[in-house]
């Protein structure tokens, strides 16, 4: 096991309720949202080209097009994994000021 399954908000789910088919893959990807390791899920699916199954919220018909769009990618993780820095970089520099920063104005 992976040291990202053991945080996956899936571990206790049924792990059949993730493999689906048609509109039951809306609902299996409900699991996903909110996971604290979807980025690291979605990767190992990108990276190992899982085919069946919902891997961090995207469907199997969902992974194949990103992989169609981007044959560049040679790490997902590490693409992921950078992404998500930047993305926690953006958001801390968009903090608002706290609610007593004007006293000092």
């Amino acid at each position: 096991m992976l040291d990202w399954t053991a945080r996956a908000a899936c571990r206790n789910a049924d792990p059949d309720a993730l493999f689906v088919q048609g509109a039951a893959q809306n609902r299996a990807k409900l699991i996903c949202r909110g996971c604290p390791v979807r980025a690291e899920c979605l990767a190992d699916a990108l990276d190992n080209r899982i085919e069946f199954g919902v891997w961090g919220g995207m469907t199997e018909q969902e992974r194949r097009a990103l992989l169609r769009r981007r044959p560049d990618v040679t790490s997902w993780h590490e693409l992921l994994k950078s992404a998500k820095v930047e993305y926690a970089k953006a958001e801390h520099e968009r903090e608002p000021e706290s609610s007593l920063d004007w006293l000092t104005a």
